[in-house]
């Protein structure tokens, strides 16, 4: 029977391992806590403009005045950007690892089962992040500006995706559907490493991740649709 022999530099690398594992998984969860709640204000186009603007006002004032005026957008994006950075470090580390402990090939390759949402993570991930830059240039920064230039976010994002602007809602449809298949994905992931899964408990994890991925695919392309249909304008 071969025998493993574990040096002290294999067991700081499991450690490294586990340590990024978790990083990845606590960083992503925030970031779901952060796409709920995005989602959340996105519905409230079908509110009407009041309801619509008056939602992103309200996030400016949050806090205030025991913090300062926009502060508690402040501390959320700094808490995002962390967390995105971190998100994608550990992804980067965890990908170099793995490829350095393929390096060894054998004759006969068996090929583990993964679904399509895991074979892709890695260039989900690539889309998700160049779509949130996109997305923070068009609507946060007002740097590109599709349809016109307004004041009100609500007036911003209807002219965004109007039926001559198609090409924006095919972005953001491709964008969204990388999003939700890193979301279902990293969901179950995110549980295994934080020990919150087991055998029992694995079918009922699987199905609620691909609930909540599936809600958030049709929460976030409910509201351009009914632009692009002329529902809401």
């Amino acid at each position: 029977m071969a025998t493993t022999t574990v040096t002290p530099r294999t067991r700081r690398a499991r450690r490294n391992s586990v340590a990024l594992k978790v990083l990845m998984a606590v960083t992503g969860l925030i970031l779901v806590l952060f796409i709920l709640a995005h989602l959340y204000g996105n519905l409230k186009l079908f509110q009407g403009q009041e309801a619509f603007d008056g939602y992103s006002h309200y996030l400016r004032e949050m806090g205030y005045p025991i913090l300062p005026h926009s502060g508690f957008l402040w501390i959320m994006r700094v808490v995002l950007l962390a967390s995105v950075v971190g998100h994608i470090y550990a992804a980067v580390v965890l990908w170099r690892q793995a490829n350095r402990a393929r390096s060894t090939r054998y004759v006969q390759h068996k090929r583990l089962v993964q679904t399509y949402s895991a074979r892709t993570m890695r260039w989900g991930g690539v889309i998700i992040a160049l779509f949130v830059v996109f997305h923070i240039l068009q609507f946060t920064t007002m740097t590109i500006e599709v349809g016109g230039s307004y004041d009100s976010p609500y007036q911003r994002l209807v002219a965004a995706y109007q039926p001559e602007h198609w090409w924006v809602y095919a972005v953001y449809l491709v964008s969204i559907v990388a999003l939700t298949a890193h979301l279902r994905h990293g969901l179950w992931s995110a549980t295994q490493t934080l020990g919150a899964s087991n055998r029992r408990r694995q079918l009922g994890i699987n199905v609620a991740a691909y609930v909540v991925a599936g809600l958030v695919l049709v929460g976030f392309m409910v509201p351009p649709t009914a632009v692009l249909l002329g529902l809401v304008g």
